[in-house]
């Protein structure tokens, strides 16, 4: 698909999402706004955010299309076990699996591709698990602020191609790639980030089989295992109302392993560099760490229905060091052997086999995304080799 009929796919979407939306809030009022917003250029109609206080300009604010919330989250999330998921999940689907005190919950991808947000609890916690299709970026969050555990929604509109989620209960607008509230109340307040991991259905089942899973049964009609934004994950095209200056030392839309040990300044393992080094050893901070990467896992964004995409495998990151050893892994027989012990891993951090069988490498907070959203948010990522 051309990048001309992908635009024209994005706003269809757009159009169609907002038509089916279920409580979704249309826009409307005047573009500007009240005078506290400056330069914002996007409708403030029915806002109550205090945009006089914002750590971003104002201006970088565009409308995606549909309006606050007409991309419906998911509030109080039906759960079903894998047995039940079976029937709606390929092999090779992608699933982002959140783990908290001893719990573990897989988010199939071809549903949070329709909502973007789901506000859970996971072990106890409260979480917001989110994803942006047009950065292809998932991350989790501890919702929480102080005391208080906030709810978060669409505003329905994007800040460099990324979602900007609000929440319900200062409208304080946030980014969702980093977690900082952008404008608003809670301006400079960052959620906190938990570790999480895109994986297949199958390594999900394989790894956690008593895990459970996000229900198909949200609330809404959505066609879920079917890619809206079919042929998005082209290479080199240009992002969807990306009005920020790419950063050319790799194509727009490459896939990346982000692992965050400084938090403003990643360090970056190009996809293109992990289909030939699955395993990459590496430091950041003082902190010896690990990328790993493994095929069979589709991208949400390619063919009409998400089980019939290309593979283009999935990453992770841990921290190498197992009690006073330092580990350095290497790819071997489908999966990773430490050549300190021979103990064989799997792409969870888990040795599976060998002296450090049972032992789990400490994950670290690690993200994959499109390279020109990671890098123009935070323009001091680091790429490695």
């Amino acid at each position: 698909m051309g990048h001309r009929s992908v635009i024209l796919t994005l706003a269809a979407v757009s159009l169609a999402v907002v038509a089916g939306a279920c409580g979704g809030k249309e826009r409307g009022g005047a573009v500007g706004g009240a005078s506290a917003a400056g330069k914002l250029e996007v409708s403030t109609a029915g806002w109550k955010t205090d945009f006089s206080k914002h750590t971003v300009p104002l201006s970088e604010f565009q409308s995606g299309g549909p309006g606050r919330d007409a991309i419906p989250p998911i509030d109080g999330p039906k759960t079903v076990s894998s047995e039940q998921a079976e029937p709606f999940l390929d092999d090779r689907e992608p699933v982002l699996v959140a783990r908290q005190r001893g719990a573990v919950r897989a988010y199939p991808i071809q549903i949070l591709i329709w909502h973007e947000i789901v506000n859970d609890e996971l072990g106890g916690r409260a979480i917001a698990v989110t994803y942006c299709p047009l950065c292809n970026s998932s991350v989790v969050f501890d919702r929480r602020v102080g005391a208080r555990a906030l709810t978060f929604g669409t505003t329905g509109n994007l800040r460099m191609s990324d979602l900007v989620m609000w929440d319900r209960q200062t409208e304080s607008w946030r980014q969702q790639l980093s977690g900082e509230a952008v404008a608003g109340e809670l301006s400079g307040k960052r959620l906190e980030v938990l570790p999480s991991q895109t994986l297949s259905w199958a390594d999900f089942r394989r790894s956690y089989p008593h895990g459970d899973v996000l229900s198909r049964d949200t609330g809404f009609e959505r066609d879920y295992g079917a890619n809206p934004y079919e042929g998005y994950d082209e290479r080199d095209s240009k992002p969807f109302l990306f009005n920020g200056k790419t950063d050319d030392r790799l194509p727009p839309k490459e896939y990346v392993a982000a692992v965050f040990v400084d938090e403003n300044k990643p360090l970056v393992v190009p996809f293109s560099r992990l289909v030939r080094e699955s395993a990459v050893n590496a430091a950041s901070e003082g902190t010896p760490l690990v990328v790993l990467y493994k095929r069979g896992v589709v991208s949400p964004l390619d063919a009409a229905a998400i089980s019939r995409s290309k593979d283009v495998g999935t990453s992770a990151a841990f921290d190498r060091r197992v009690g006073r050893r330092t580990l350095e892994l290497q790819a071997r027989d489908g999966g990773y052997v430490d050549r300190q012990t021979g103990s064989k891993w799997d792409i969870t951090g888990r040795a599976v086999a060998g002296p450090l069988e049972g032992k789990r490498l400490r994950p670290l907070r690690h993200d994959q995304q499109f390279w020109f959203a990671l890098a123009a948010l935070l323009p001091g990522a680091e790429i490695l080799g």
